[in-house]
């Protein structure tokens, strides 16, 4: 992939910054979109240290607050012709609910509402490129969200502690596939594909508010049960790269160990569903 432009979000560490890396090895040209101005010249440093010349660039924005993706969706179509390889890979889980600037839940706006705006945004520019793609980074925690009702899924209810929080978190894990699932059939006939991915169970930083699982992620990363960001990675890698690829759409590609034995959620596949969800989401963000 010599050349080619590809924007990630969330890589100054975890899993993101482990795609990016690899990505550079393989001479991809990458942009890292993050919140820290620090966090993302240290990403940038240790990256071109591993690649030489890799010439990383980083934007700044929280996915969470949309004037801010806006800003930056403006800055990615100003400063680049193409983008050939678009990862929304940013992500947190918040603990107890939290508002962000718009009035939106924080954990929904930073793992969702933000990707969906910013996927739109620079929609041309991966649709200037020859075979543009679109990963989203997804879980199969989504398994465990309750029922959604489009009208309404924008209200993640109260929630406290890890019990409580993971269906949050599942809910906008779920939103991410229908996501994914839409954008693609919205795709068709195009240069563009989208797909969903899930990493695994990995050890990282995503928790925001006290460590995942006690710390016993960490503990056990690396083992068949929890692995490292590297190894987690190697999906999103193999979406934005691998030549067979390159034309499928509209599919989600779970790493965790047994999970495709386990079918999908028959909201997943809804695509009545994924419409409601879209046209909502567009009013939301401001693209309706």
């Amino acid at each position: 992939m010599t050349g080619q432009r590809v924007v990630i979000t969330g890589a100054t560490s975890g899993i993101g910054f482990e795609t990016a890396l690899e990505l550079a090895r393989r001479g991809g040209a990458i942009t890292i979109v993050c919140r820290n101005a620090e966090r993302g010249k240290t990403s940038a440093a240790e990256i071109d240290q591993a690649v030489p010349g890799s010439g990383v660039d980083i934007l700044l924005a929280d996915l969470s607050e949309l004037d801010q993706v806006r800003d930056v969706a403006n800055q990615i179509n100003s400063r680049y012709p193409a983008v050939d390889v678009l990862i929304n890979n940013a992500g947190v889980q918040d603990l107890w609910p939290r508002q962000t600037s718009a009035g939106f839940d924080h954990m929904l706006a930073s793992n969702y509402l933000g990707p969906f705006l910013l996927t739109n945004l620079v929609l041309e520019r991966l649709r200037t490129a020859p075979a543009g793609r679109v990963v989203v980074v997804a879980s199969d925690a989504h398994r465990m969200a309750a029922r959604l009702d489009p009208e309404s899924f924008e209200h993640l209810g109260e929630y406290s502690g890890s019990r409580s929080a993971i269906r949050a978190y599942a809910r906008t894990k779920l939103l991410d596939l229908l996501f994914a699932m839409e954008l693609a059939r919205r795709l068709e006939g195009g240069t563009v594909t989208s797909n969903a991915v899930c990493p695994g169970l990995v050890a990282t930083n995503l928790v925001e508010g006290g460590p995942a699982f006690g710390g016993l992620d960490k503990k056990l990363s690396g083992t068949f049960l929890i692995r490292t960001p590297a190894q987690g990675a190697r999906i999103s890698v193999k979406l934005a790269t691998d030549p067979e690829l390159a034309a499928v759409s509209g599919r989600y590609f779970p790493s965790t160990p047994g999970s495709r034995f386990i079918p999908l959620r028959p909201a997943v596949r809804n695509k009545e569903l994924q419409r409601r969800v879209w046209e909502r989401t567009a009013e939301l963000v401001g693209l309706r």
